[in-house]
């Protein structure tokens, strides 16, 4: 009988969700589309990385006969596109970062004094100043030791005396796919949004009365909210279902891993989907106020979490201090059942934390709602 409660309570929100067709389809369309641009945005494929050159502007005096080898050395790098310009006009492009990085090079080259070479940024440009300044080095090194040790090995460029491959390994499932990262990433956050969505219509039905007339029914209160979840996890299990499919059809996102792992993953995400949805409902207060808090909660879980950009980009401690949201730990399960190639045993532990997440949080969201219905239940 209670089962049979369950179902008919879950079959009414999974009607009430198809009743408005643009919407719903904007539901699955949405992370689609912001995961398709992503990939594309950041895809790598297929280009070597001496095609990445970096642009910078460039100030030197072509009269000192070093550095004017040296600018020669610059226009030649296949990794740095360089653009010689005056240092006034240098300073007017910087602000406006076109580009971010300026170098300036001594008036002269005088060895007996280490000459001094500038390396101006913008503010938003710190990591390509480094790039810079490893790419600098090389050149500067180079002619340096051309210079001095040339006519000892009667060279007229001394190279570096090895060979450096890069390799990037991805895995067991080949080579890195970067649509997987913004898929996996844009997934989790859109099931953020829709547990979002399934509270604040959880909260509009509050506000309408509709949960009171549910809760003076003879329905037992653990079936009402059950069923609430069940539709909002079948839903999310759908859009899991079509944001995957549409990767893999159209951009080659596969499950390189565990496939009962990814599964299992799945299972645990759509569950925690249900139990934020139970739980924006439960401390919301009212629709207004829960919906720009966690819009606010779901932006910095994302961000943070590294749905967005890889979590390297992240300071440090902000690093550290990921570990202790969901998202890390979906972010990484679904990276290593996917284009990393990982086995069971790497993603359960991810499982496990997606798991927890989601049972603190129904029971916050069920602890909440017993104490919204004691007055009620009380009269």
């Amino acid at each position: 009988m209670q089962f049979r409660q369950l179902l008919t309570l879950a079959a009414k929100d999974w009607r009430l969700f198809w009743s408005d067709r643009r919407a719903a389809a904007l539901c699955f369309i949405t992370p689609i589309f912001l995961a398709s641009i992503f990939g594309i945005i950041f895809d790598r494929q297929g280009h070597g990385a001496e095609e990445v050159r970096l642009p910078m502007l460039v100030v030197a005096n072509a009269d000192d006969p070093f550095l004017r080898q040296l600018v020669s050395d610059f226009e030649s790098s296949p990794r740095m596109a360089a653009q010689f310009v005056s240092r006034e006009t240098a300073m007017k492009r910087l602000a406006d970062r076109q580009p971010g990085i300026a170098v300036i090079l001594p008036d002269t080259w005088d060895e007996t004094h280490f000459p001094r070479v500038e390396i101006l940024h913008h503010p938003l440009c710190s990591r390509e100043a480094q790039w810079a300044e490893g790419i600098i080095t090389e050149l500067i090194m180079k002619r340096w030791t051309t210079e001095k040790l040339g006519p000892i090995f009667r060279s007229r460029l001394i190279e570096r005396p090895f060979q450096c491959e890069r390799v990037a390994v991805a895995g067991d499932s080949g080579r890195f796919n970067s649509y997987s990262h913004s898929f996996n990433g844009m997934t989790l956050q859109y099931l953020l949004f829709w547990g979002m969505e399934s509270g604040l219509l959880l909260l509009r039905e509050r506000q309408r009365g509709v949960w009171l007339r549910l809760r003076i029914s003879p329905v037992p209160f653990r079936i009402v909210l059950f069923a609430r979840a069940l539709a909002t996890a079948a839903i999310a299990a759908l859009q899991l279902l079509a944001t995957f499919a549409f990767g893999y059809f159209v951009f080659g996102v596969t499950i390189g891993g565990s496939l009962i792992g990814f599964l299992l993953l799945a299972m645990a995400l759509c569950g925690f989907t249900a139990s934020v949805g139970l739980l924006v409902a439960a401390v919301g207060g009212n629709e207004s106020r829960g919906r720009n808090v966690s819009i606010l909660a779901i932006l910095c879980l994302s961000m943070v979490g590294g749905l967005w950009l890889p979590s390297f980009l992240l300071p440090a401690w902000l690093r550290e201090l990921s570990l202790a949201l969901p998202t890390t730990w979906a972010m990484q399960g679904l990276d290593a059942a996917t284009w990393q190639g990982r086995d069971l045993c790497a993603v359960l532990p991810s499982i496990g934390v997606i798991a927890l997440f989601a049972a603190a949080c129904l029971c916050v969201a069920w602890w909440r709602f017993a104490r919204l219905d004691r007055p009620a239940t009380t009269t």
